[in-house]
């Protein structure tokens, strides 16, 4: 049996991030042969990340990409938000967005077969960091967005990724559609505007508001005209382009973007874990099960 030196376990670990005993169990395993110890850990790596493929990942980042007339924004996942924090994780996020924005995948399958800058597909990136972090990572959704030459991107990420927004206005410039994806960051609007709400919620939200007028005893003459002033109301709420523009709320975001010679086009809004259902640990349990373990 070959001789394992400590070069070589720094060596292995160097080139593939894995701790320090199982470097060496991979150097004994493969004989010292390093191409082969590498060979070894991408097995033991590909069964981790099979492991943790049934845990939920609600945690991470979201990012966005900018590729000429074509955006990405993307939403990838890790089971803890201390992971998202992870430079090697940072770094992943990146190169997904930059080749979802580069090749413009048709759906998410076709994304994750999509080729990133070091030459592996996302999904590879995702099981081999997987294996390396010891969390569930993956891409969980993506958008791409397109513009003409005489439209504009806004990009905007809060606190760091946890809320990407993403903006198209025609005219203007970067600078201002910058500004309204900050809005939409912090204000997260439902609808572009008022044409984009849907018949039956308008409908439904109209007769909530006819019957608290009429709860409230006004004269039966006068209901309509409070309820559609209650449905204006609401629906400026609602409407990012009818809303109070967050920098200045004495105008709307449509008034900001039409003084500096544009319109809004569309928008994106991420919010990292929206819409999955966390698990709720029990410290006790979770402590007793590592004991058990």
């Amino acid at each position: 049996m070959a001789q394992i030196t400590a070069a070589q376990v720094k060596e292995l670990r160097d080139r593939t991030q894995v701790g320090m005993m199982d470097a060496k169990k991979a150097l004994v395993a493969a004989d010292g042969d390093m191409d082969k110890a590498i060979d070894v850990l991408r097995e033991k790596g590909l069964a981790k990340a099979a492991k943790k493929s049934g845990n939920i990942a609600a945690e991470g980042l979201a990012e966005i990409a900018i590729n000429g007339n074509t955006a990405a924004i993307v939403e990838v996942n890790s089971e803890t938000d201390f992971v998202a924090s992870n430079d090697q994780f940072k770094d992943y996020v990146n190169k997904v967005a930059a080749a979802i924005a580069a090749n413009k995948p048709a759906d998410l399958d076709a994304a994750k077969a999509t080729k990133m800058s070091d030459g592996q597909t996302i999904d590879e990136g995702a099981i081999a960091l997987t294996a390396v972090i010891g969390e569930k990572i993956s891409l969980r959704r993506f958008q791409i967005v397109t513009k003409t030459d005489n439209e504009h991107f806004g990009a905007y990420l809060h606190n760091g990724g946890q809320i990407a927004a993403l903006t198209v206005l025609d005219g203007a410039d970067d600078d201002t559609a910058k500004d309204v994806a900050m809005h939409v960051a912090a204000i997260n609007p439902e609808y572009l505007d008022r044409s984009k709400v849907p018949a039956d919620e308008l409908k439904h939200q109209t007769d909530i508001f006819t019957e608290e007028t009429k709860n409230e005893g006004k004269p039966e003459k006068i209901v309509p005209r409070i309820v559609e002033g209650r449905v204006n109301k609401w629906l400026s709420e609602i409407s990012l382009v009818d809303q109070e523009f967050v920098k200045d709320p004495d105008q709307t975001v449509a008034k900001y973007v039409a003084d500096k010679g544009g319109t809004v086009k569309g928008y994106v809004r991420y919010e990292v874990g929206e819409g999955i259902e966390k698990k709720q640990e029990n410290f006790a349990d979770e402590v007793m099960d590592q004991i058990k373990g």
